[in-house]
């Protein structure tokens, strides 16, 4: 990380060799993580921790969102049935009490990847009974009939991230609309009120005080309990630039804010991610 980055982004840093045992596991399913595929600065953390997100899908999204790392084209190859079963391997084989499942956007699937998601679900419920399961999911296009799918394989969390305020979606999120996304968690909250919904924003994106305190109003609105507000960080020089680092003190009264609002749990901060440290949030 640069120098010219403030104190209270430079003090992160990322021990490569802490990394290690985990990405040998995945690698040896043949998984990936989102961890590494963002390129997330608390990855080593997580890892030493023995906590991974898992990416289902593969590692090729349908969409070029301005912020995200991930390789952007036509997927290479279909859902692949082994997969689910492989991802549950690899919790049970790590002891995880908290298994995060996302995946990349598969937009050319009639379902956007959902019957993959409830498929992992199931089985990560067989190899772990004791474990919370979180999905962090894509929108599905509005998709109602996918969205039930994930919700009827029961996760206990249902995550799906805003990102950013609705000024900034043409080029922060191209191809994904806000109402869309808070019709997603509100949609969660109708099926099935006992999954607690949650979502995330970035920040540092040229978005103002006034549209964050909106966004943050409109998921409460649409019953979100659990929301999570970090630092955009630029991972390569082809993705967006970082307009502001905001300053400690900003996430704070974010996350006052939010409490006011009466979310759940508000986990606010510079180093924050919408899967990291997620057993600590949730038990929050």
């Amino acid at each position: 990380m640069s120098a010219r980055l403030p104190a209270w982004i430079r003090e992160k840093r990322i021990n490569l060799a802490e990394l290690h045992e985990i990405k040998s596991l995945l690698r040896e399913k043949s998984l990936h993580s989102v961890c590494e595929s963002l390129a997330c600065p608390n990855r080593a953390e997580c890892f030493s921790r023995g906590t991974a997100t898992f990416m289902i899908l593969g590692d090729v999204c349908t969409r070029s969102c301005g912020f995200c790392n991930v390789t952007t084209g036509r997927p290479y190859a279909p859902p692949s049935s082994e997969e689910p079963r492989a991802v549950a391997e690899a919790a049970r084989r790590m002891n995880l009490r908290h298994v995060v499942i996302t995946s990349v956007t598969r937009d050319e699937l009639p379902d956007g990847g959902a019957r993959q998601f409830a498929d992992t679900i199931r089985e990560v419920r067989r190899s772990l009974p004791g474990a919370a399961v979180e999905v962090l999911t894509p929108d599905f296009r509005g998709n109602a009939a996918s969205v039930r799918t994930v919700v009827e394989a029961r996760p206990d969390y249902f995550n799906h991230n805003v990102e950013t305020v609705p000024r900034l979606y043409d080029f922060v999120r191209p191809g994904s609309r806000f109402p869309r996304s808070i019709g997603v968690l509100r949609s969660v909250r109708t099926m099935d009120p006992s999954i607690a919904t949650k979502s995330g924003l970035m920040l540092g994106l040229g978005e103002r005080r006034d549209e964050v305190i909106d966004v943050l109003r409109h998921l409460r609105d649409a019953g979100c309990e659990i929301v999570t507000i970090g630092q955009y960080l630029q991972p390569n020089r082809e993705k967006l630039e970082v307009v502001e680092y905001v300053e400690p003190a900003v996430f704070d009264e974010y996350r006052s804010f939010g409490e006011e609002l009466g979310f759940r749990a508000i986990f606010s901060g510079p180093f924050v991610r919408s899967s990291y440290m997620a057993d600590v949030v949730a038990a929050r």
